[in-house]
Protein backbone atom coordinates (compact mmCIF):
# COMPACT_ATOMS: atom_id res chain seq x y z
CA UNK A 1 0.00 0.00 0.00
CA UNK A 2 1.22 3.39 -0.78
CA UNK A 3 0.05 6.18 1.45
CA UNK A 4 -0.68 9.88 0.37
CA UNK A 5 0.33 12.15 3.29
CA UNK A 6 -2.71 14.72 3.74
CA UNK A 7 -1.48 17.62 5.62
CA UNK A 8 -3.73 20.02 3.74
CA UNK A 9 -1.15 20.86 1.14
CA UNK A 10 -0.94 19.05 -2.41
CA UNK A 11 -2.64 18.03 -5.24
CA UNK A 12 -3.98 15.23 -3.09
CA UNK A 13 -6.41 13.51 -5.77
CA UNK A 14 -3.55 13.79 -8.70
CA UNK A 15 -1.20 12.54 -7.22
CA UNK A 16 -3.45 9.29 -5.67
CA UNK A 17 -4.52 8.74 -9.44
CA UNK A 18 -1.15 8.80 -10.61
CA UNK A 19 0.20 6.02 -7.91
CA UNK A 20 -3.47 4.15 -8.46
CA UNK A 21 -2.05 3.92 -11.98
CA UNK A 22 0.61 1.02 -10.76
CA UNK A 23 -1.70 -0.89 -9.58
CA UNK A 24 -0.78 -0.46 -5.86
CA UNK A 25 -3.24 0.32 -2.95
CA UNK A 26 -2.91 4.00 -3.06
CA UNK A 27 -4.75 5.76 0.46
CA UNK A 28 -4.90 9.18 1.16
CA UNK A 29 -4.39 9.71 5.24
CA UNK A 30 -2.40 11.43 7.94
CA UNK A 31 -2.84 8.69 10.30
CA UNK A 32 0.85 7.47 11.78
CA UNK A 33 -0.06 4.12 12.20
CA UNK A 34 -1.13 3.50 8.16
CA UNK A 35 1.56 6.21 7.60
CA UNK A 36 4.27 3.61 8.89
CA UNK A 37 2.72 0.28 7.92
CA UNK A 38 2.69 1.67 3.86
CA UNK A 39 5.36 0.12 2.04
CA UNK A 40 6.02 4.24 0.74
CA UNK A 41 5.15 7.64 1.71
CA UNK A 42 4.50 10.30 -1.03
CA UNK A 43 4.95 13.70 0.88
CA UNK A 44 3.08 16.07 -2.08
CA UNK A 45 3.31 20.19 -1.60
CA UNK A 46 2.03 23.68 -3.09
CA UNK A 47 2.28 26.86 -2.19
CA UNK A 48 4.45 28.77 0.33
CA UNK A 49 7.75 26.78 2.08
CA UNK A 50 6.41 28.22 5.51
CA UNK A 51 2.68 27.19 5.15
CA UNK A 52 3.50 23.77 4.04
CA UNK A 53 5.59 23.32 7.22
CA UNK A 54 3.01 24.96 9.59
CA UNK A 55 0.39 22.62 7.83
CA UNK A 56 2.72 19.13 8.38
CA UNK A 57 3.81 20.52 11.95
CA UNK A 58 -0.43 20.90 12.97
CA UNK A 59 -1.01 16.96 11.70
CA UNK A 60 2.74 16.68 13.60
CA UNK A 61 3.95 15.02 10.15
CA UNK A 62 7.76 16.04 11.00
CA UNK A 63 6.99 13.00 13.25
CA UNK A 64 5.60 10.69 10.74
CA UNK A 65 8.42 11.49 7.81
CA UNK A 66 11.45 10.84 10.60
CA UNK A 67 9.92 7.44 11.56
CA UNK A 68 10.31 6.51 8.27
CA UNK A 69 13.12 7.76 8.02
CA UNK A 70 14.69 6.52 10.89
CA UNK A 71 13.48 2.94 9.85
CA UNK A 72 14.74 3.68 6.17
CA UNK A 73 11.34 2.72 4.91
CA UNK A 74 10.87 4.74 1.11
CA UNK A 75 9.79 8.16 1.00
CA UNK A 76 9.06 10.43 -2.48
CA UNK A 77 8.62 14.24 -1.72
CA UNK A 78 6.80 15.93 -4.91
CA UNK A 79 7.39 19.76 -5.15
CA UNK A 80 7.70 21.57 -1.90
CA UNK A 81 7.54 18.42 -0.24
CA UNK A 82 10.48 17.97 -1.45
CA UNK A 83 11.69 21.35 -0.58
CA UNK A 84 11.00 20.83 2.93
CA UNK A 85 13.35 18.04 3.54
CA UNK A 86 16.29 20.46 3.34
CA UNK A 87 17.53 22.67 6.41
CA UNK A 88 16.05 25.95 5.47
CA UNK A 89 13.50 27.68 3.16
CA UNK A 90 14.12 31.38 2.18
CA UNK A 91 10.41 32.07 0.93
CA UNK A 92 8.40 35.04 2.38
CA UNK A 93 9.94 35.70 6.04
CA UNK A 94 11.84 32.45 5.52
CA UNK A 95 11.17 28.81 7.92
CA UNK A 96 12.80 25.95 8.73
CA UNK A 97 12.59 22.83 7.04
CA UNK A 98 12.71 19.26 8.24
CA UNK A 99 16.70 19.15 8.11
CA UNK A 100 16.99 15.56 6.46
CA UNK A 101 18.76 17.13 4.12
CA UNK A 102 21.66 20.04 4.73
CA UNK A 103 21.13 22.96 2.95
CA UNK A 104 18.46 25.70 1.97
CA UNK A 105 16.02 26.74 -0.75
CA UNK A 106 16.26 29.99 -2.37
CA UNK A 107 14.75 31.83 -4.97
CA UNK A 108 15.79 30.97 -8.66
CA UNK A 109 18.03 33.83 -10.09
CA UNK A 110 15.59 33.91 -13.87
CA UNK A 111 13.71 37.11 -15.31
CA UNK A 112 10.52 35.47 -15.37
CA UNK A 113 8.85 33.52 -11.99
CA UNK A 114 6.86 31.42 -11.45
CA UNK A 115 9.32 28.81 -13.94
CA UNK A 116 5.95 27.03 -15.24
CA UNK A 117 6.28 24.16 -17.96
CA UNK A 118 7.92 21.42 -19.13
CA UNK A 119 11.92 21.19 -19.01
CA UNK A 120 14.21 18.42 -19.65
CA UNK A 121 16.45 17.38 -16.86
CA UNK A 122 20.12 15.94 -16.65
CA UNK A 123 19.68 12.97 -14.17
CA UNK A 124 22.83 11.32 -12.46
CA UNK A 125 24.06 8.29 -14.83
CA UNK A 126 23.61 6.17 -12.33
CA UNK A 127 19.76 7.09 -11.47
CA UNK A 128 17.72 4.47 -11.13
CA UNK A 129 14.22 7.13 -10.80
CA UNK A 130 15.14 8.27 -14.42
CA UNK A 131 15.98 4.61 -15.83
CA UNK A 132 13.79 4.92 -19.34
CA UNK A 133 13.27 8.42 -19.35
CA UNK A 134 16.45 10.02 -19.34
CA UNK A 135 15.80 12.11 -22.24
CA UNK A 136 12.04 13.57 -21.03
CA UNK A 137 10.83 16.80 -20.23
CA UNK A 138 8.96 16.87 -16.88
CA UNK A 139 6.56 19.76 -15.64
CA UNK A 140 7.58 22.60 -12.80
CA UNK A 141 5.30 25.14 -11.23
CA UNK A 142 7.72 26.87 -8.96
CA UNK A 143 9.87 29.92 -8.10
CA UNK A 144 12.13 28.49 -5.44
CA UNK A 145 14.31 25.18 -5.47
CA UNK A 146 17.09 23.43 -3.78
CA UNK A 147 20.52 24.32 -5.37
CA UNK A 148 23.22 22.08 -3.74
CA UNK A 149 24.14 18.29 -4.30
CA UNK A 150 22.80 15.97 -1.55
CA UNK A 151 26.10 13.95 -0.52
CA UNK A 152 25.96 10.46 -1.09
CA UNK A 153 23.30 10.49 -3.50
CA UNK A 154 22.10 10.41 -7.68
CA UNK A 155 21.56 14.20 -8.27
CA UNK A 156 19.64 15.44 -11.00
CA UNK A 157 19.63 19.13 -12.51
CA UNK A 158 17.39 21.15 -14.55
CA UNK A 159 18.33 24.72 -15.68
CA UNK A 160 16.07 27.29 -15.54
CA UNK A 161 18.31 31.14 -15.40
CA UNK A 162 20.50 28.71 -13.30
CA UNK A 163 20.78 25.24 -12.26
CA UNK A 164 18.75 24.12 -9.88
CA UNK A 165 18.39 20.21 -8.01
CA UNK A 166 15.17 18.37 -10.12
CA UNK A 167 15.46 15.35 -8.01
CA UNK A 168 17.34 13.80 -5.01
CA UNK A 169 17.87 10.21 -4.58
CA UNK A 170 18.78 9.30 -0.86
CA UNK A 171 18.73 5.81 1.00
CA UNK A 172 15.26 5.51 1.25
CA UNK A 173 14.18 8.66 -0.25
CA UNK A 174 13.63 9.84 -3.49
CA UNK A 175 12.39 13.66 -4.26
CA UNK A 176 11.09 15.56 -7.40
CA UNK A 177 10.83 19.54 -7.70
CA UNK A 178 8.75 19.09 -10.76
CA UNK A 179 5.22 17.21 -10.53
CA UNK A 180 5.64 13.82 -11.96
CA UNK A 181 1.85 13.40 -11.50
CA UNK A 182 1.25 16.08 -14.00
CA UNK A 183 4.09 15.22 -16.55
CA UNK A 184 2.05 12.47 -18.54
CA UNK A 185 3.91 9.43 -19.68
CA UNK A 186 7.32 10.35 -18.54
CA UNK A 187 5.74 10.86 -15.13
CA UNK A 188 3.90 7.38 -14.85
CA UNK A 189 6.88 5.65 -16.19
CA UNK A 190 9.39 7.64 -13.38
CA UNK A 191 6.52 6.64 -10.97
CA UNK A 192 6.54 2.99 -11.66
CA UNK A 193 10.17 2.98 -11.65
CA UNK A 194 10.18 4.30 -7.81
CA UNK A 195 7.13 1.63 -7.24
CA UNK A 196 8.97 -1.48 -8.53
CA UNK A 197 11.72 -1.01 -5.58
CA UNK A 198 8.94 -1.02 -3.21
Amino acid sequence: MIAILDYGSGNLRSAERAFALTGHEVLVTSDPQMCAQADGLVVPGVGAFSACMQQLLEISGEDIIAARVQAKKPIFGICVGMQILFTHGLEKDGANGLGIFAGEVSQIAAPILPHIGWNTVRPDSESRLFHGVEESAFYFVHSYAAKNAVPESFNTYCNYGEDFLAAVEHENIVATQFHPEKSGAAGARLIRNWTETL
